[in-house]
């Protein structure tokens, strides 16, 4: 007889990793399926590092979010033995016109996160390697830093294993009709049975529902350089470089020190081109690298003439506004939409989770955010 499992989650990422563990320790039966991998390198989770902040201007629900995750990451680095997350610290730049920076001490002060504002002379003193001449303040996020982003995932995922969580290696195809999804067919023509079916398949959620999320979700190309620092110079790694970012500047760059000797990180937090994540060919544009350059002579001298490492092209699959999606098909009474998460999302896998399991299992209530209804068909950012 087929086995019929209490939960099917489509999308082995973080989110779709998340959502399964919190479902598996309430004792329900879960399939965790995925059609490369987890934290395969097209997926939006596959990349090697990601940053964990709690930084959200003044957008307290994001920040009370990373709150939660935060501890929770540091209890699956100790269960499964493995170095996780690296408290690099987080460094806002700043100047006086940004009213964003000003309201996350508000923010901060109100959820009793610990921060340090520094001065123009108190950045210039700490972090030499770093000139912007419209800066003239920091806040400093001392206990954040950096998540191993494809480490943790997949681990997470052979834990899950473990624990009995069936994860299928597999293409699930979209529903059919309308009302109630009994199962699931595979690429290979075998169906997969459930009760409940959720989607946090990333990129792929507009490919899955076009009509539906087409113009909805966003993926894009995302271009990302891995410098290397100068021989026997520590400047560009922690403790003397903390991740960085600087969203007043046009070209909205943000920075990981080098861990793990992979180099310095650099990225522009500007939306890219749309991508197809199936088929896309991972590699930067000539021009990109023109621009960095550029960008590293003017604000980063010390790494002008810095080798370029490796290279990365990923996506973002934001929503209009980058608030997550989080809500029920409206054709299936048993089937749920997970997405929206790029760009920010990544630090939040315990809190979605979290969140999922509310409302799956003990009638929470929805976040209004996160509904269909408020997502809109055009792009205007405003959650970083």
């Amino acid at each position: 007889m087929r086995k019929t499992h209490d939960f099917v989650v489509v999308g082995a990422g973080v989110f779709g990793a998340w959502i399964a563990r919190h479902l598996r320790l309430s004792g329900a039966t879960v399939a965790l399926l995925d059609a490369y991998g987890p934290a395969n390198s097209r997926a939006s989770s596959g990349g090697e590092t990601r940053i964990i902040r709690m930084g959200y201007g003044a957008d307290e629900l994001y920040t009370q979010w990373a709150k939660r995750s935060f501890p929770v990451w540091e209890q699956l680095e100790l269960q499964l033995n493995a170095e996780l997350l690296h408290r690099t610290g987080v460094l806002w730049l700043s100047n006086d016109s940004d009213e964003y920076t000003k309201a996350m001490l508000e923010v901060f002060s109100c959820n009793e996160i610990l921060c340090e504002k520094l001065n123009a002379a108190d950045l210039r003193q700490r972090y030499p390697e770093l000139q912007f001449d419209d800066v003239t303040w920091g806040l400093l996020e001392p206990q954040s830093g950096i998540l191993m982003a494809r480490r943790a995932v997949q681990l997470l995922v052979f834990d899950l294993e473990k624990a009995g969580v069936s994860y299928i290696h597999g293409k699930a195809a979209s529903p059919m009709g309308i009302g109630k999804v009994t199962d699931l067919r595979l690429a290979s023509g075998d169906p997969v049975s459930g009760g409940t079916f959720i989607f946090a398949c990333g990129p792929w959620l507009p490919k899955v529902f076009p009509e539906l999320l087409g113009d909805r979700i966003f993926p894009s190309r995302q271009e990302v350089f891995f410098l290397g620092s100068p021989p026997g110079n520590d400047s560009f790694r922690p403790p003397k470089m903390p991740v960085w970012l600087h969203h007043r500047h046009p070209d909205i760059p943000y920075a990981l020190p080098d861990i793990e000797g992979r180099g310095f990180k650099l990225a522009f937090d500007r939306h890219g081109d749309a991508i197809d994540p199936d088929c896309e060919e991972r590699i930067v544009e000539s021009g990109s690298l023109t621009h960095l350059r550029q960008f590293l002579g003017k604000h980063i001298p010390g790494l002008k003439d810095a080798p370029v490492l490796e290279t990365r092209v990923c996506q973002y699959e934001n929503t209009w506004n980058g608030d997550f999606l989080i809500d029920r098909h409206p054709d299936y009474e048993n089937v749920w939409l997970v997405g929206g998460g790029s760009g920010h999302g990544f630090k939040h896998g315990p809190a979605v989770g979290e969140y999922m399991s509310e409302l799956l299992l003990r009638g929470g209530v929805p976040q209004p955010r996160f509904s269909l209804a408020s997502k809109k068909n055009l792009q205007a950012r405003a959650v970083y």
